[in-house]
Formats: C-alpha cells, sequence, structure tokens
C-alpha cells in the first residue's frame, strides 16, 4: 500500500501515492469454497556505493512533532549479535529503549510514519490503546525504500534512504513503553526503489540490464541476493537497538503483476531456485541472524496463502512460512475478496463469514507443534466499495478471528484513523453489533454458537485444502488501484 514521500506535503498526498494490490487480499475470481488462483549466489559489488544526498526533515508550525527528550532507560541486556557484514554496522550512539513485555495476546493497530512522527497524532492513538483492549502499535520502519528516521547504517545514509519523518525515534519509543504499548517494527522488504536506483546490480532487471519497474512503476530488489538480505537485516538490528520488540517483514514476496510483466524480469542471483524456496531462505537466515536479540520474526503474507495450494507466482507458500517464522498475518480484508469467495455472494459485505473462513482455512494448516507460527491476521478498518464500513463491520472481524479459536489481530486504515466504538474497553467488555449482511446472526447469537462449534481440526503440513490451479502467473492487478488495498 504504500513513491516517494518528500515530494508531497500531506498526509492525504502520500496515502495517495501508495498503491496496493488486490490479490493481496483475494481479488480473483473464486468459486464456491474452491479458489481458481494463478500460478543466491552473492553478487561482487562495486567498491564504491553512488552518495546519494538525504532530504531535510519536514516539519510544520502548526504540528510540533519533535517529542519532549525521553527519560533516562535502564541498560538493555547484553546481546552478541553476529558481526555485521561490512557497510551495515549498527552505530547507535544511545541506550536503548527498553520495550515492554510481549502481551499474551496482541491487538494492534498500524501507525504510518507520519503518525507516528506527530506528537498530537501519535498522542491520539496513544489514548485509544489507554482506553480499549489496544496494546501494541505497528510502525513503519521502513516502506518504499525510506527508513522513517535518521540511521546509524553507513550504507543505509550511502543510499541516501533515511529521513526523519520520526524525527525522536527514541522519544516515541519511550512514549509507548511508558503507556505499556508493544512497539512492532514494519519493514518492507523487497519493493525498494531507493536500494534499487543506488545499487542496479541487486535490482530485479530487464533482459537489457536496465532496471525493471512493476506496473504500478515501482522498482523491486531481487529476492534472491544476500546483499538484500543482509541489508534488511541490518535496518532491524538498528530498530531493535532502538527499542522495537518485534521485526514485521512485509513485502516479503515477489511482485504481483501481470503475466506480460513478468516475462519481463530478470533476477540475477537466483541461480535455478524457486520463487518460494527464496522467500522461505530470506525468512530461515533472517531469523536466525536476529536469534540473538530474542525477539519475534514475523511476516505480513497475502490474505489467500491461507487457501491457495500454490506459491500464486509470488514465492508465498504457506507451509513453507509456518516453521520458519514466529507469526503469520494473513491480510484477510473482506473488501479483496471477490464475489463468490468461500461461497459468499458479497464477502464484503459479509466480514464475519469471510474472516471467519480465511481464519479456519489458516488453523487446518497450521497445526500446533512446537516451532511453528502463531496466526494474527490483519483486518479492515477502512471502506473499499459497498458498503460503508463502521463499528459493526470492524467489530465483526475482530468476532470471526475470535470464533475461529484466536485470540491475536492488527488493525489497518492507511491513515491510522481508527474506530474507536469496534474495539474492546480496557477492561475487555466487547460493543455488541448486528452481524452485517442479510440473514446472519446476531453478535449474541454468534457467542452462543462459538460455545458449541468446535474449532477445525488440524491437518499435516503441506496438505491442500484447494486443488483446483489455473497455471496464471500474478495477478491481473486492476487499474484503479487504492490506498486501502495493502501490500
Amino acid at each position: 500500500m504504500k513513491s516517494q514521500l518528500p515530494a508531497v506535503h500531506s498526509l492525504a498526498a502520500w496515502l495517495l501515492s501508495r498503491p496496493r494490490g488486490l490479490l493481496a487480499a483475494g481479488v480473483i475470481v473464486l468459486g464456491g469454497s474452491g479458489f481458481a488462483v494463478g500460478r543466491g549466489a552473492l553478487q561482487t559489488p562495486p567498491a564504491v556505493v553512488p552518495q546519494v544526498a538525504a532530504e531535510a526533515p519536514e516539519t510544520t508550525a502548526a504540528d510540533p512533532v519533535a517529542s519532549p527528550a525521553p527519560a533516562p532507560v535502564e541498560a538493555p541486556p547484553a546481546v552478541a549479535a553476529p558481526p555485521a557484514p561490512a557497510g551495515l554496522e549498527v552505530r547507535l550512539d544511545a541506550p536503548r529503549v527498553v520495550p515492554v513485555a510481549e502481551p499474551e495476546h496482541v491487538r494492534g493497530l498500524y501507525l504510518n510514519a507520519w503518525a507516528a512522527g506527530s506528537a498530537r497524532k501519535l498522542a491520539k492513538l496513544i489514548d485509544i490503546a489507554r482506553t480499549t483492549e489496544i496494546n501494541s502499535f505497528v510502525i513503519d520502519v521502513k516502506e518504499g525504500g525510506e527508513l522513517s528516521y535518521r540511521s546509524s547504517i553507513p550504507l543505509v545514509r550511502q543510499v541516501g534512504a533515511d529521513r526523519a519523518y520520526i524525527p525522536d525515534v527514541r522519544g516515541m519509543l519511550q512514549r509507548l513503553r511508558d503507556a505499556d504499548i508493544y512497539p512492532i517494527a514494519r519493514i518492507v522488504v523487497f519493493r525498494d526503489a531507493s536500494l534499487a536506483a543506488a545499487r542496479p546490480d541487486w535490482a530485479i532487471q530487464r533482459e537489457d540490464g536496465t532496471p525493471w519497474k512493476d506496473n504500478a512503476d515501482h522498482a523491486w530488489v531481487d529476492s534472491y541476493n544476500r546483499h538484500v538480505w543482509d541489508y534488511n537485516i541490518a535496518i532491524a538490528r538498528e530498530a531493535i537497538e532502538l527499542g522495537f520488540a518485534e521485526v514485521q517483514w512485509d513485502y516479503v514476496r515477489f511482485p504481483d503483476v501481470p503475466r506480460s510483466y513478468m516475462a519481463t524480469a530478470r533476477w540475477p542471483a537466483a541461480e535455478g531456485r524457486s520463487k518460494e524456496d527464496a522467500i522461505r531462505e530470506f525468512l530461515q537466515y533472517s531469523r536466525e541472524q536476529l536469534a540473538s536479540y530474542g525477539v519475534p520474526v514475523t511476516a505480513d503474507v497475502f490474505g489467500l496463502t491461507v487457501s491457495a495450494s500454490d506459491d500464486m507466482g509470488i514465492g508465498q507458500l504457506w507451509s513453507k512460512l509456518v516453521d520458519v517464522t514466529d507469526v503469520l498475518l494473513p491480510m484477510v480484508y473482506p473488501s479483496h475478496f471477490a464475489r463468490g469467495s468461500y461461497g459468499i455472494a458479497r464477502p464484503n459485505a459479509r466480514p464475519y463469514e469471510t474472516v471467519r473462513k480465511a481464519m479456519e482455512y489458516a488453523r487446518r494448516r497450521t497445526p500446533a507443534e512446537p516451532g511453528n507460527a502463531s496466526i494474527r491476521p490483519w483486518l479492515q478498518d477502512f471502506t473499499l466499495g459497498p458498503p460503508r464500513y463502521g463499528p459493526a463491520h470492524v467489530r465483526a472481524q475482530i468476532q470471526a478471528v475470535h470464533d475461529a479459536g484466536l485470540t491475536e489481530w492488527v488493525l489497518w486504515h492507511p491513515g491510522s484513523n481508527y474506530t474507536v466504538a469496534a474495539l474492546a474497553d480496557a477492561d475487555g467488555v466487547a460493543p455488541t453489533y448486528e452481524l452485517p449482511g442479510a440473514g446472519a446472526p446476531s453478535v449474541d447469537s454468534a457467542l452462543v454458537q462459538r460455545a458449541r462449534t468446535p474449532a477445525p481440526d488440524p491437518v499435516p503440513l503441506g496438505v491442500p485444502v484447494v486443488e483446483q490451479d489455473t497455471g496464471v502467473t500474478g495477478s491481473a492487478q486492476p487499474a484503479n488501484d487504492s490506498t486501502a488495498r495493502r501490500r
């Protein structure tokens, strides 16, 4: 969802500049309960990385974004991380803001860089957490190739990728610690225009060696290239050492583009490996490299991964992800499912049934075994097409997660504007609404049914839930892409 932020001067303009692929949550033709889905070696770097000037931070007099100086913090525990490759050393000059412990059940909100960097906006979001069940924030650390704050990593600075959208990241993290909020670092991995421009030898290329771009004119880096992996892992290390408590990889996939675009793309570091193996290897490698920090390493995935029998051309195959991540976050936005998905005529109008069915698929394909990921879906708190979403639509999705036997979720709104009336209060008392959709039971009825309906039994990893396969590569992404559409 999300190229360049400094080129615009308002949150609205920024959001409008950040498209998302509909395939992310399932906009392809689905019939009944079945789907019709489509189907490194290290590079030797040049001796010098091109110098790109970093841009000055943007602030306005109307909204002072600099936070007060943080209170003294305790020293972090000793961390024996593996040595970083040259140019990727983390060189922080202040102690870590030690985050709060991971909540028993993460229930979170997404914060874009503007929201996290604005003192006033952040205060409003903290107040939501103070008065409701929200206990976690997923915060943009890297989006579209840009870091949200000034970095100490030499290569990041040489690339010119660091910004000051969050001008006082330690102050922001201290405010979250003081409010007992668990901070999660969202890092967009392979859609990275900044790194692709500075290091074209690390990027996806056309057959003639020139940079490749997708159908939305975005440049991507080579998902097979271990230099790219190390670059993102260094950014994760810095985020952890600043005070983030969890790493969440996003765009951890190959581009979702029409076949005509995919046919022109070349991955220099592929060496015959499959896409699904590349994504698995990156996740496994990043988890190993960050293991000494003792933080969860998680990944956002397309909503269809919970039920698709192949990797949909993007390298995300559920059975190859569940044992190399701590948490998987499928993006199951009802607005993104085509009519007829899961046998539901209008999934967007029936958010409860859509999300519950998706979560049942996810549970069936994820046995409760040591080392397997837990499931924490992204849910929709925005309107995209009819009907207009309100508290009942958002609460219905949360209820569906709980009724499927799961306990964690995160809400997404591109502008970080949330429907507070959909949330339980700080004591856990949830609001009650009629479930949206003609003929749907009320929330009270659903709660009664929850006690009577057993959760689906897990099945072994790799057992396909969906058999139908059209052989289509990637997605035929509609031209009217929207900022509400996620990854």
